[in-house]
């Protein structure tokens, strides 16, 4: 090897040990940095070392040094800080579109990110109540595809699946969904796709972890102006799950103390106004389903529907079908 070529895989080998072997707690003095190239087969003098920390800042990285009767070195300033990873980890974790082998690869790569001993705090178990991980390996495989085909403005057909009582992925039909990809919406720890469906005329979702076979087709895609007469916020705020309704602006009548509850699902500006001193009236987009009406029965008898009278009697309906099926 040249001597040129030597020099390089020294500051590159440098570079490594202290990002992966050095923190604030953690500093490596020049004869441990000297030892450590050692190891990886270099062979340096403190001279030299010294020559290479400067190379090293001026190629950007935060080097600190502490001065002391034996110099000692560790890395400030990181492309993430701890905290950061730490964040990192658990959306990783939480994700249920993500597999639990891609999760781990992830994190693998995100320790990675900081030194050998901090990384050991981003080995931790995040306690996730309900939550399962899908088992389609090309999650990561499908979003890319999409991303792409939105950004050639192409549409894309694959193959969709539903689970059976067996807990079998099955093909929902056998023809090919043809869709013009618009959006990726992260609902719920699940990642759908919004797309325009040209025989319906209209948007539709469909969960990425279900979709298998995905190509991008040379066919233009269509529906754009309807995707863009969206409120991409208001609409994802409104779906609740992703399951298909008729979109309404319900008046809705709550206790006081669910003034935040509203806030959380509909977002700071939701209409909220005060019918007395004990209960307010909610104005907020909806798209009727009964993912809708179970989230407003889990609120509780505090909490009712006012208007429109046709949503007020469907919800009627929809406890009523509850109850005779109790029986």
């Amino acid at each position: 090897m040249s001597r040129s070529e030597n020099q390089k895989k020294k500051l590159i080998t440098l570079r490594d040990i202290l990002l992966q072997k050095t923190d604030e707690e953690h500093p490596l003095t020049t004869k441990q940095l000297i030892d450590e190239l050692e190891k990886a087969g270099i062979s340096s003098e403190r001279k030299s070392v010294y020559a290479d920390m400067e190379t090293l800042e001026e190629l950007g990285l935060d080097i600190i040094k502490i001065s002391k009767a034996s110099n000692e070195y560790y890395i400030g300033e990181r492309e993430f800080e701890l905290p950061e990873l730490k964040l990192l980890v658990d959306v990783v974790q939480a994700a249920n579109f993500i597999t639990p082998k891609k999760s781990a690869e992830l994190i693998k790569k995100l320790e990675a990110q900081t030194s050998v001993y901090r990384a050991k705090q981003l080995s931790r178990n995040v306690v996730l109540a309900n939550r399962t991980k899908t088992t389609n390996e090309n999650i990561l495989i499908n979003v890319d595809i999409i991303y792409r085909a939105i950004s050639d403005n192409k549409q894309i057909q694959f193959l969709y699946y539903d689970w059976n009582l067996k807990k079998e992925l099955v093909l929902r039909k056998e023809k090919p969904y043809q869709v013009s990809p618009f959006a990726l919406i992260w609902d719920d720890e699940n990642y759908y796709l919004l797309g325009y469906d040209s025989a319906a005329g209209k948007m539709k979702h469909y969960r990425v972890d279900k979709i298998k076979r995905i190509d991008e087709l040379d066919t233009a895609r269509e529906g754009k102006s309807i995707f863009e007469a969206i409120d991409m916020a208001a609409y994802s705020r409104a779906t609740f799950g992703m399951f298909g309704g008729e979109d309404e602006i319900v008046q809705i009548r709550a206790k006081n103390h669910f003034a935040g509850v509203f806030i959380d699902r509909f977002g700071s500006d939701v209409t909220l106004r005060a019918l007395d001193d004990e209960y307010f009236e909610a104005r907020v987009p909806v798209r009727i389903s009964s993912q809708f009406y179970g989230w407003l029965t889990a609120l509780g008898e505090e909490v009712s529907i006012l208007g429109p009278s046709r949503v007020k009697e469907d919800y009627k309906a929809y406890l009523n079908s509850i109850l005779k099926h109790m029986d």
